[in-house]
């Protein structure tokens, strides 16, 4: 009984691993998502209304979905309001992100001073890459999905095995 009692928690287990990882993927897109749309909304409000980017980054802040990147643009703004480094805070909000290390890097060289165009061409070189990033990431989403799966089903199904 007590065995059965085990192999049960630990095929428990393998499930709540299994559906921690793929909420975490979940997270990881509608992160990319939220910062997709923020980027493209920035870049329209630079480049139409003129926005002054504290307001910019608090209206931003305020639209985004997740508390992540909420975080990200709202640290931003008080920064900027503050007259500290804009961009340090940026790099340090973008690190908090769920993202690789390569949409990091993306994010992190984003330049947000200088005139509007330098400022609207560098938003949409890291729109461009983020973009590609997303749609690699969901390609590969059933793969990745069935892999991991797996890996925790059988990681328990052979902890269970050991059990018995």
């Amino acid at each position: 009984m007590i065995k059965l009692l085990g192999s049960a928690c630990v095929l428990g287990g393998g499930l709540m691993f299994w559906l921690m990882a793929l909420a975490e993927q979940r997270r990881t897109r509608m992160v990319m998502g939220d910062l997709l749309a923020a980027l493209r909304r920035m870049r329209e409000e630079i480049r139409m209304a003129r926005t002054p980017l504290p307001l910019l980054l608090e209206a931003l802040a305020a639209d985004c979905r997740g508390p992540e990147t909420a975080a990200l643009f709202q640290r931003s703004a008080e920064a900027a309001r503050q007259g500290e480094g804009l961009e340090a805070a940026w790099r340090v909000g973008v690190r908090l992100l769920p993202l690789t290390p390569r949409e990091r890097e993306a994010l992190e060289g984003l330049t947000l001073r200088g005139d509007e165009e330098s400022v609207c061409k560098g938003i949409s070189l890291v729109i461009t890459a983020l973009a590609k990033s997303a749609e690699e990431l969901e390609r590969q989403r059933p793969e990745r999905d069935r892999r991991t799966a797996a890996l925790c089903f059988s990681g328990a199904a052979l902890l269970v095995i050991l059990l018995i």
